[in-house]
């Protein structure tokens, strides 16, 4: 745009080739103004995980570690809690994420319009191995708070602590977590 070559139909395809790159790609509409457009980004096929370090990097970057506080009839408090690790890519990333259930033997994706996740919600998921990795293999950067929080409600949640005390608690620390950190 600095040497004006936006003005121009071929700055304007650069332009939409690089959009149709990024986030969430092309709009319908600009699909339709502009057949033909190949992202620069090439679709990821057959992606391994190159090693545990990257992958620790990946999820500091892309992960969100989410506690859900939920009413349930079974327990005595009158509340449950569930654990969630999430990433979310775009559906292009389909096959890294297929990848990453068999890198950690669990989790399940979710497809969504354009998006995919891949989660992990079992609890014994977390204490047997997921947990485990991330100590090895550091979550960095902010999200390392939210990390330890949620280590915090998963020995909270294996040791029991499900009364009313143990529930504030659980409360509290998630109240903290992502968006409520300050």
């Amino acid at each position: 745009m600095n040497r004006k070559e936006h003005l121009t139909i071929e700055g304007l395809h650069k332009i939409v080739t690089i959009k149709a790159s990024i986030n969430l790609g092309l709009s319908v509409e600009l699909k339709a103004a502009f057949p033909g457009i190949v992202p620069v980004r090439p679709l990821v096929e057959n992606q391994n995980i190159p090693d545990p370090y990257w992958l620790a990097g990946f999820a500091s970057g892309e992960c969100c570690f989410l506690v859900s506080i939920f009413k349930s009839k079974t327990t005595k408090v009158g509340f449950a809690v569930k654990l969630i690790f999430q990433l979310t890519q775009y559906i292009r990333d389909e096959q890294l994420m297929q990848d990453l259930i068999k890198y950690f033997e669990a989790g399940n994706v979710h497809k969504s319009h354009e998006a995919i996740d891949f989660r992990i919600t079992k609890f014994e998921d977390f204490t047997e191995k997921f947990i485990t990795f991330f100590d090895k293999y550091k979550i960095i950067g902010v999200k390392s708070q939210d990390y330890q929080d949620f280590k915090k409600v998963a020995e909270l949640m294996k040791n029991g602590d499900l009364t009313a005390e143990g529930l504030e608690r659980i409360r509290k620390i998630k109240a903290g977590m992502n968006k409520g950190r300050k």
